[in-house]
């Protein structure tokens, strides 16, 4: 949680963009239970049943939500949904890791949808601020990154400069969107804008997400994909719960500015299983670490290139958080409660099962 004092202003509504999203959903909860209006688009409000877990979270908070249609790639999609709100926090956009065409389906959403959002809030006068959800992913590329600058660690003034369509096209998507962002931003006065930069986001969703690349990626640790074994393949990681606070208050606080790295633990893949073995022994986590050379050789036939096997494992993830918590007053939870809380979901949801 923070430490800063900040007041949320309940009088008028906010929006958040793809509110089925995994942020999203904690992020709804927490603005719902502080009494906040929110405005939430979906891209079809006829499919009750897929929203109907975030309804379920407003009949019993003192905030309300009210559903909007709307598409990331429509021009003029937000702007029923945007009125008369102060505050846009626009958290989505694609986090898909294996496409068929990376500027279809990655670079395109993410881009032109944060472009739609952010001049509909030029014509929209009510807007005062805008958070972005983006990602450490337009900080770096790989691990090995952070050994290129002066201090050997990644900070908010660093961009991703090496990703491309063919080598990181999710992070290509995430730099080249916040890029934008920055640039209509610095266009215009009506509005200031603050980036939310998350490392791996893990912990205990709203609901299951089963589509979530982080779901995927924990299940594939703790459900025995990796049983065999794990690789020393470099992540920061970060609470979901510590990410969706951090936007509350990067909104409602005016003294927060420019981009913030949201990482709890410096980690890797196999730390991941060997955080939870002690308490989930019974569990089918990873036995062992995966040597490096066998990933190195191997990894082409399992869609680790060797590019990035040279660059992420067995290297050290070096993300400084000191902004965050200087300036959002973000308190991370552990590792072991955030991995702890997730894997708790999930045996709960019997997708996870014992050996």
């Amino acid at each position: 949680m923070s430490k800063n004092n900040f007041t949320i202003d309940k009088s008028k509504p906010v929006l958040v963009t793809g509110a089925t999203g995994y942020v999203a959903g904690v992020l709804i909860k927490e603005l719902l239970e502080e009494g906040v209006t929110v405005h939430a688009t979906v891209r079809d409000t006829s499919k009750k049943d897929r929203v109907q877990y975030l309804q379920n979270v407003a009949d019993k908070s003192p905030g309300r939500i009210q559903f909007f249609s709307a598409d990331l790639l429509t021009n003029g999609s937000f702007a029923e949904s945007m009125k008369g709100c102060t505050i846009v926090f626009h958290t989505a956009s694609p986090f898909v890791l294996s496409v068929s065409d990376a500027q279809r389906d990655l670079v395109d959403p993410a881009v032109e949808g944060t472009e739609n959002v952010l001049l509909e809030a030029n014509k929209t006068p009510s807007v005062k601020r805008i958070v972005l959800t983006s990602s450490v992913a337009a900080i770096h590329c790989d691990a090995s990154d952070a050994g290129k600058t002066a201090n050997g660690i990644l900070t908010e003034e660093h961009w991703n400069r090496k990703s491309t369509l063919e080598y990181g096209p999710y992070a290509l998507s995430k730099t080249l969107a916040e890029q934008k962002a920055w640039l209509i931003a610095g266009s215009q006065t009506q509005w200031t804008m603050v980036t939310i930069n998350p490392s791996m986001i893990m912990g205990p969703g709203l609901k299951y997400h089963a589509s979530s690349e982080s779901y995927k990626l924990f299940i594939s640790i703790a459900g025995g994909e990796l049983a065999t074994g794990a690789p020393a393949y470099a992540i920061g990681i970060v609470d979901v719960r510590d990410v969706a606070h951090a936007h509350v208050v990067a909104a409602f606080n005016e003294e927060a500015k420019g981009r913030h790295i949201l990482n709890g633990t410096n980690s890797s893949i196999y730390e991941i299983g060997a955080a939870l073995r002690p308490k989930y022994a019974e569990y089918p986590l990873p036995a062992r670490m995966v040597p490096f050379f066998i990933l190195y050789l191997f990894g082409p036939f399992i869609g680790v290139s060797r590019t990035s096997a040279w660059n992420n494992i067995g290297v050290k993830m070096s993300l400084d958080n000191s902004k965050s918590k200087r300036e959002l007053g973000i308190e991370y939870k552990s590792l072991e409660e955030t991995l702890g809380d997730m894997m708790e979901q999930l045996i709960a949801e019997d997708v996870i099962k014992k050996k």
